[in-house]
């Protein structure tokens, strides 16, 4: 018996078919359970029949779980065994590729043209009741008219030709003059007088039970408010002549609820297939519903039509007369040709198929022999099909090709981060600049590297306001422009949302703090230069690392009286330029922003004379060298000097060509930076 036992372990182990993993253990103790609590409930039921049903139900909650489990595991066993072939992965790959989304694409597009038909089908019944409304409207509108005119004329209407009319088109019309009743014509199965009615109105309206269409026209005459009423029901006749040329129309109810639909008519009948898959189509349309007894707004009144597709398509195609036939063929071959080609795409996967498969087995009976060298690194491998023993065979090859991918794409990851960075950057700098109606400004920067670590910026601060902002963060490349964002974001945050007062705070064995308090808020507007300039270099003190420091020129421009606020934080100090050749320097300030906590900086204010051009530059303008020294700061003033007169962005740029000359052949050694401004 043992032996038995062992050699069936042996057989399904060797098929792959003996338990190995948690839920395999987990379902067949909860199979054996369920075995168990079976017997039970045999045995319980010859002597206590409710507790036999009381173990029924878990019984059968056991036995769900242990066909789920089954499922699952089978599922498993057959992938294992079905899909350890490349071959048999790229059918089931084609399969999910080609076959189901055709499959899920042809359902998809026949539910679509099922419901497009079906909508046209109802547009095509709705088209109908809209003319005949619309005819009833005209017929009022002509009735209302002739009455004016007889009224005008000083005779009374008459109602021959009215009659005439309404017989020919087999609707009534009733007249009332003051709420009185003026003339009657057909049937005019009209009960009282529309009071509710203020104004034209044509619609579907419900008078007790029955549903009729019906268009009012009102109108003012001399002898009073007349009101002309045309009326029609909405009944087998008028659905007759609908359904003709369309299907069976069915009208439901509007008194009724939704859930209970009663028809009351139902005219024509559905047409005969005339083709295969010309199958029935039936859809569903609702108009709106006025009760007659008060004018309010009743349940919408609720259409059905059954048509075929054969009808649809010869209403829909009936404007092309003969041609209707020749796109019929035309789309008949195109689908022949569709099936054609999936025909050959199937026979040209199946050859590719092959061919991928028996490269790879060929590929793996040589690698075997390769594996014979002395190979020391292994690749990782935890499936168990033909691919994985390929990573095997190849695991010692790869290792250098893969240092070799690993430092590409180390490289191509840097190369991205700097993209990103340019990209960045490139948003923080002004592209749309506001000028005021008293001062044109202008802003350069280009970059020495890939990014910059200067920084430029135009806020408005109102129509007749501006702050200017130049800087210079020391350092170059990615930690630089990281810097300038930081500082371009804090300036505009201080300077447009404002910030919360600040006070200083001394902690029991700490120096002073600056610490938020958050009423009252100070506008940014409102903030000075000075302020804006120590609140940022609290900030980077706090922030950034010892080494990083930035230079920084901040100005607010008021326009009414030409004056330039301003406090220059250790950048070189920007020029004021008049037209006499004079040179102002804006020194005021204190220190870098950064190095230092707790700097206080100085502000003064310049008046700016029409004419006058302001001046801000980074190092990198004047300090460039060459064999005949620096670039320096008199030679650009004599350059903006003489162009003067030019637009500030012609001057911007033929400074920075100046300095491309001067360093000619060499590489830029650091980002050029230029701000200009002229009074008005």
């Amino acid at each position: 018996m043992r032996s038995r036992l062992l050699h069936l372990r042996l057989w399904l182990e060797k098929n792959d078919l003996f338990p190995k993993g948690k839920l395999a253990f987990v379902t067949l103790y909860i199979l054996a359970l369920d075995i168990l609590l079976f017997i039970i409930q045999k045995l319980a039921g010859i002597f206590h029949g409710s507790f036999a049903d009381y173990l029924g139900g878990w019984i059968i909650f056991l036995s769900f779980v242990v066909i789920v489990s089954g499922c699952v595991l089978a599922a498993r066993w057959a992938a294992s065994r079905l899909l350890w072939r490349l071959r048999n992965r790229l059918i089931v790959t084609y399969v999910f590729i080609g076959v189901i989304p055709l499959i899920l694409l042809t359902l998809l597009g026949g539910l679509a043209f099922y419901l497009f038909s079906g909508q046209f089908a109802a547009y095509i019944l709705t088209s109908k009741l809209d003319s005949e409304l619309r005819r009833l409207n005209a017929s009022s509108v002509f009735i209302a008219d002739h009455i004016s005119n007889d009224l005008g004329s000083g005779g009374s209407p008459t109602s021959l030709k009215i009659g005439n009319l309404t017989a020919q088109r087999s609707w009534d019309a009733i007249a009332w003059l003051d709420g009185k009743l003026l003339l009657r014509s057909g049937n005019a199965s009209v009960s009282q007088f529309p009071s509710f009615v203020g104004s034209d109105l044509t619609s579907v309206v419900r008078e007790h039970t029955a549903l009729f269409l019906r268009s009012v026209t009102v109108s003012n005459t001399r002898d009073g408010r007349l009101v002309v009423l045309t009326s029609k029901a909405l009944d087998q006749r008028v659905l007759a002549d609908w359904a003709t040329d369309l299907g069976e129309i069915t009208v439901f109810r509007s008194d009724v609820a939704v859930e209970n639909p009663t028809p009351i008519y139902s005219m024509g009948s559905v047409p005969p297939a005339r083709r295969w898959l010309d199958v029935p189509v039936s859809f569903g349309a609702s108009r709106p519903v006025i009760d007659w007894s008060n004018g309010r707004t009743a349940t919408p009144v609720r259409m059905s039509v059954q048509t075929r597709f054969s009808k649809l398509y010869e209403l829909a195609f009936s404007s092309l007369g003969d041609l209707a036939p020749t796109l019929e063929f035309v789309l008949f071959v195109v689908i022949i040709g569709l099936i054609i080609f999936e025909g050959a795409a199937w026979y040209v996967g199946t050859r590719l198929t092959r061919s991928v498969t028996g490269a790879v087995g060929q590929l793996y009976q040589a690698t075997t022999h390769i594996n014979r060298g002395d190979f020391s690194h292994r690749i990782p491998v935890t499936s168990k099909d033909q691919l994985a023993a390929l990573a095997n065979s190849f695991n010692s090859m790869t290792a250098s090709i893969e240092k070799l991918i690993i430092e590409q794409k180390e490289k191509q990851r840097l190369q991205n981060e700097i993209t990103i960075a340019q990209e960045v950057q490139a948003q923080l700098f002004p592209r749309h600049i506001t000028q005021l109606p008293s001062l044109e400004v202008h802003g350069f920067c280009r970059p020495a590297r890939s990014v910059s670590g200067d920084y430029y910026d135009f806020l408005p601060l109102g129509s007749e306001r501006l702050m200017l902002a130049v800087g210079d963060v020391s350092g170059k490349g990615i930690s630089a422009a990281l810097l300038m964002a930081t500082i371009h974001s804090a300036v505009r945050a201080y300077s447009i949302e404002g910030i919360p007062a600040l006070r200083q705070v001394q902690a029991v064995g700490a120096g002073p703090t600056l610490v938020a308090e958050y009423d009252p808020i100070i506008p940014g507007a409102e903030l000075s230069p000075g302020t804006l300039l120590s609140l940022l270099n609290h900030q980077l003190y706090q922030s950034t690392p010892m080494e990083k420091y930035a230079t920084l020129f901040l100005a607010v421009y008021h326009g009414h009286e030409h004056r330039l606020t301003f406090s220059n934080a250790g950048h070189l100090p920007p020029l004021l330029l008049s037209e006499s050749g004079s040179v102002r320097r804006l020194e005021d300030g204190g220190t870098v922003v950064g190095l230092f906590d707790s700097v206080n900086y100085d502000e003064c204010s310049v008046q700016l004379r029409p004419g006058e051009i302001f001046l801000a530059y980074s190092d990198g303008v004047t300090e460039p060298e060459n064999d005949f020294g620096e670039f320096g700061e008199q030679r650009l003033v004599e350059l903006v000097q003489e162009n003067r007169d030019l637009p500030l962005h012609r001057i911007s740029e033929i400074v920075t060509a100046a300095v491309e000359d001067w360093i000619g052949g060499a590489e830029q050694p650091d980002d050029v930076t230029l701000v200009l401004a002229r009074a008005r």
